[in-house]
């Protein structure tokens, strides 16, 4: 770790409270008991980074109520840095209701009416001093909304300008934007300043959403949307934007690394049986940020990445069950090695 920077890494974007059902397998309607944990695409990554072993922080807003106390109780356990995260009055504290219908059934509802962490502000930016980390972590979906939207763009400059790796989650949440295509002009807009970007094969299509011809969307299945497209296509125009390495997370298989005028590199993934998707790709941006931070190569990252995004996906929740790097080591030890 460096001596010159008092972090590892900060993230910035969602935070919430997550309630799981605790009728594993039971249909959405039929649920009878819920579990509390954790959770947010940003705040995920951060508990990831920290069991790790990095020296991490959050940026991210909360609401004077008793669901931001909660999500600051369970951060300041963690020992994740919660100094840069502001208490917003007039906002509320985000939450989810999340099923688990496994093998592929994960049906949620997003509670983000007025959410906290969406009134994050160049201010807040300030404060949380983004030259005393090694990396930024932003996210696509606080592009939604000003000023989240704005603080996201000036975080960037902030972070170039202070010799601070920058990382994009695309974490595209359909239902979380007026119109789908409107991310796609954002996210394209912040891709040239970006260093390393990570999403699945639908979050990639969602970047590039801007001709019908090539990718079309289920408006009246917004917050499950089917994009169509070229994969490949969409991969090379994000690559053309001045991206210099993008990760493409492909579940089970799996991840891929692209760059530009390179081949695919293909990293296989850990076969477990899928007890829970939601978060994985959370634990992956963790374990990758985490081999990228101690200098390893990117298969390497990638398959630390896959990893910890193998052993989320047999547990119940997201945050709670991230794994501590002396589990994902071993996970992995006994899996092939990274």
């Amino acid at each position: 770790m460096s001596s010159e920077k008092q972090y590892d890494v900060l993230t910035f974007g969602r935070s919430s409270i997550d309630l799981y059902s605790n009728d594993l397998g039971a249909p959405f309607e039929e649920i009878t008991a819920f579990k509390a944990f954790v959770g947010g695409s940003s705040t995920n990554i951060a508990v990831s980074c920290c069991r790790l072993g990095l020296k991490t922080a959050l940026l991210t807003g909360i609401g004077n109520d008793q669901v931001g106390k909660f999500i600051l109780n369970f951060l300041n356990k963690e020992g994740i840095e919660t100094r840069f995260i502001p208490t917003i009055d007039g906002t509320r504290s985000s939450a989810v209701v999340l099923g688990i219908e496994p093998p592929d059934r994960f049906p949620l509802v997003f509670y983000r009416n007025n959410a906290a962490d969406l009134q994050v502000s160049i201010d807040h930016v300030l404060g949380a001093d983004i030259g005393n980390f090694r990396a930024l972590v932003l996210s696509g979906n606080a592009l939604s909304k000003d000023p989240s939207k704005t603080a996201t763009f000036f975080a960037a400059e902030e972070a170039i300008a202070k010799n601070v790796q920058l990382f994009l989650d695309l974490d595209f949440r359909a239902d979380q934007w007026f119109d789908p295509r409107a991310y796609g002009v954002m996210v394209r807009a912040l891709l040239p300043k970006i260093n390393i970007a990570i999403g699945t094969e639908e979050e990639i299509l969602a970047a590039s959403l801007h001709n019908n011809d090539q990718i079309t969307i289920k408006h009246q299945q917004v917050s499950a949307p089917e994009i169509k497209g070229n994969i490949n296509d969409a991969i090379a125009r994000i690559l053309n934007l001045g991206v210099e390495t993008l990760i493409v997370k492909r579940g089970a298989a799996g991840a891929s690394i692209f760059q530009r005028e390179q081949s695919e590199i293909i990293v296989p993934g850990f076969p477990v049986e899928v007890l829970n998707i939601l978060g994985a790709g959370d634990a992956f941006a963790g374990g990758f940020v985490y081999g990228c931070l101690q200098g390893w190569g990117l298969y390497k990252a990638v398959r630390m990445g896959n990893a910890c995004g193998a052993i989320l996906v047999t547990e119940h929740g997201c945050a709670n069950f991230m794994p501590t790097i002396s589990e994902a080591l071993e996970f992995a030890k006994n899996h092939g090695g990274l």
